[in-house]
């Protein structure tokens, strides 16, 4: 089973949206559709590293597209930039969420180097042995 995105929605219930019983001249642009939903799964997951991964397959993809779309692919096209859009924002959600906990670990050196420095020094070297 998908795990729901941030709006509640899975790949499945995704996969609908870029899915149509149409022409093979769509199925490059039903990919690319399919493909974008998958990034952002992957990214409403976190997992940024099958995220990167997927960077070669999306160059594949747009690279097998001819140079003028057909008509009938327009609204294919404009889910996928819909896609791409939240994609980003979920991609900047992670990056905010991972520099609030680089300044939460920086303040807590900061403040165990300050409790270090009122320690009492002890000899390193036990001379009873």
């Amino acid at each position: 089973m998908s795990t729901p995105s941030p709006g509640g929605e899975t790949a499945s219930d995704r996969h609908g949206a870029c899915s149509h019983a149409g022409e093979s001249a769509l199925a490059p642009y039903q990919a690319i559709c399919e493909h974008a939903e998958l990034e952002l799964e992957l990214a409403g997951r976190g997992e940024i590293d099958s995220l990167a991964a997927l960077g070669a397959r999306w160059g594949e993809l747009a690279a097998s597209l001819p140079e003028h779309p057909p008509a009938a692919a327009a609204e294919l096209l404009e889910r996928a930039r819909l896609i791409h859009q939240r994609t980003h924002i979920e991609l900047v959600r992670l990056r905010d969420a991972l520099l609030a906990d680089v300044r939460t670990t920086a303040r807590a050196r900061r403040t165990a180097d300050g409790y270090a420095g009122q320690l009492r020094s002890r000899p390193r070297i036990d001379h009873r042995a």
